[in-house]
């Protein structure tokens, strides 16, 4: 059975709170390589929202996160009827 690759996390990940609400924001990509950061948004009830589309940098991966705060709100990762948009 082929291992499952480690993952290189990015320096920018973690948890983040807004309003009294917190979600954990993890960036990251494989071990050792190149590849394009990876971002998901993780709720307090496991609920997980991936982009679609990788980054060229971490900080770009972060900075969508912070854009998508801006423009629908840290409730909008709560609301099952609005989900924020991803990538």
């Amino acid at each position: 059975m082929p291992k499952k690759p480690k993952n290189e996390h990015s320096e920018l990940a973690g948890e983040f709170t807004e309003d009294g609400i917190t979600v954990l924001v993890d960036i990251f990509r494989p071990a050792g390589t190149n590849n394009d950061w990876r971002l998901e948004v993780i709720t307090q009830n496991e609920e997980v929202f991936e982009w679609e589309d990788g980054f060229a940098t971490d900080r770009d991966a972060f900075d969508e996160f912070l854009a998508t705060i801006a423009r629908d709100g840290i409730k909008s990762f709560l609301e099952e009827d609005d989900p924020p948009t991803t990538h």
